[in-house]
């Protein structure tokens, strides 16, 4: 048996994969509080982590009817580019800021500026830096918080400070490593210099963990939580990586021509790819992976965030949103909504808010709010895939997880407008069976069995052929007209973005 973790902005999930019987048997879930200000504040305690980790782990045992004396193995995902500062007795000195944390724009502003811009920054990085890395937010607490900065000793990721949570490792791994906006793509190494920018005096650098490759595990578990969680003395725990890292091996996205897109809190798209990327351009961050390979990737910090405030606003319940949407017609007649109400990632508008445009007296009704807010949040996931195809990125076929993926009418949006076959893997927690699948290829290799990951993807991640949908054509050119006139009015408001 192999525990998978994913520790995500909403909450924790846990699932429990039989290797031999190649099905998961079992499932837990708990929520996380949230610290949200006005100001873009998006904070969380690591403790609350841990606490939703132990009650999702005790739902899935409990569920899969197992000796937990079975597991034999654990990976992680996490929320990627959340700042967790430890002191030197390993304590944590303050809550986490989030990768939706925007209080940070002022000196990710400032950093991207004394790396000689966009351009400068992808030279350095091979990436352009985002409000939301980690790398702004070290620089946010030195100017806010003098007193904690000075007593950091560790920086880690969400995911590494659980790995050290029940491992006593301190570690990193190169996937989730690479959205912290001070390491080299390209290279897979970290950028010292670049955290010389906020403390010339190196100490920052000596705070950063080693790097572990995708197969290699951070350590064992340690025999306190072991007896804690029931588990057996020899429990491995792998590299884990980002939600996003796990993400792609829980889809089986690991070969060239899969992309994978997430309709969650925010949205992703990523594909994988076996070469260095070249330098990128508007907003793809070409991430590593965690299978050893390259991420290239989009982000957007509004989808599901966003169909639920309008949703919430009407007061409907799912059934009722998704009915209300299917009767207004491609391109709401004539509204296009742009849903930065957290502001944006992509494109880059940190301090952005939500606009309607197009309202007449004849096309404000629920239905066309309801659809609009479901067309502007996928057109922006469509910028994105059409950043990866000009980057040369083959999209066979799109793998759709996360909430909004259970909506057949999205599917379907999703796949004219990004004109490309959808299908969702039958196990939708995508991260948590990623971590499972990763736990299971570290323990094979460090148990001297000759094993694939892409031949673990093969057993483990199974496609729901019922969930399959092809374009339509067209639905296809109704979409690209609604598409062009996102874009059009996005231009009219932001130039440029």
């Amino acid at each position: 048996m192999y525990l998978g973790i994913d520790c995500g902005t909403q909450g924790t999930k846990v699932v429990i994969l039989d290797a031999e019987q190649g099905h998961i048997r079992g499932e837990g879930y708990a929520p996380h509080a949230l610290i949200s200000e006005a100001n873009g504040r998006r904070e969380q305690d690591p403790q609350w982590w841990i606490d939703a980790f132990e009650q999702a782990y005790r739902q899935a045992l409990a569920q899969s009817c197992i000796d937990s004396q079975a597991i034999r193995g654990i990976g992680v995902s996490g929320q990627q580019h959340g700042l967790v500062v430890l002191d030197a007795s390993g304590a944590v000195i303050r809550p986490a800021k989030l990768w939706c944390d925007t209080e940070t724009a002022p000196q990710n502003a400032q950093l991207l500026a004394q790396l000689g811009g966009a351009d400068g920054c992808r030279a350095k990085l091979g990436l352009e830096l985002a409000t939301g890395y980690t790398l702004s937010k070290l620089l946010w607490l030195k100017q806010h918080e003098p007193e904690a900065f000075e007593r950091i000793a560790h920086i880690l990721l969400p995911h590494d400070y659980l790995n050290y949570w029940l491992t006593g490792a301190i570690a990193a791994e190169y996937g989730d490593a690479s959205g912290t906006g001070y390491f080299d793509v390209r290279t897979r190494r970290w950028a010292p210099d670049v955290l010389a920018l906020i403390a010339p005096d190196g100490r920052l650098e000596r705070a950063l963990p080693p790097l572990r490759e995708a197969h290699e595990a951070v350590g064992l578990v340690r025999p306190e939580v072991a007896a804690r969680l029931g588990l057996g003395q020899q429990v491995r725990v792998s590299s884990g990586g980002g939600d996003n890292m796990m993400g792609a091996i829980g889809t089986g996205n690991i070969t060239d021509g899969i992309v994978t897109l997430s309709l969650g809190t925010s949205g992703t798209v990523y594909a994988c790819t076996h070469q260095a990327p070249a330098e990128t351009a508007g907003g793809l961050a070409a991430f590593c992976s965690s299978s050893n390979a390259w991420l290239p990737l989009i982000c957007t910090m509004n989808l599901t965030s966003a169909a639920n405030a309008v949703r919430q606003l009407f007061g409907f319940d799912l059934d009722q949103f998704n009915i209300q949407a299917a009767q207004a017609p491609i391109g709401c007649d004539g509204i296009t909504l742009l849903p930065f109400l957290n502001g944006e990632r992509v494109p880059a508008l940190p301090d952005a808010s939500g606009s309607m445009l197009g309202l007449n007296m004849q096309n404000l009704t629920p239905a066309n709010l309801c659809r609009a807010v479901l067309e502007g949040t996928s057109f922006g996931l469509r910028y994105g895939l059409e950043l990866m195809r000009a980057a040369g990125i083959e999209v066979r076929q799109v793998r759709l997880i996360g909430g909004g993926a259970k909506s057949a009418l999205w599917r379907q949006m999703v796949a004219d407008i990004m004109n490309a076959p959808v299908i969702c893997p039958r196990i939708g927690e995508a991260a948590a069976l990623g971590g499972a699948i990763q736990a299971l290829w570290c323990d094979s290799l460090a148990r001297g069995q000759d094993v694939s990951l892409q031949a673990l993807c093969e057993r483990y991640v199974e496609l729901d052929e019922t969930s399959a949908l092809n374009p339509s054509p067209a639905a296809v050119k109704a979409y690209q007209t609604a598409y062009d006139l996102y874009r059009r009015r996005l231009d009219s408001l932001h130039p440029g973005a």
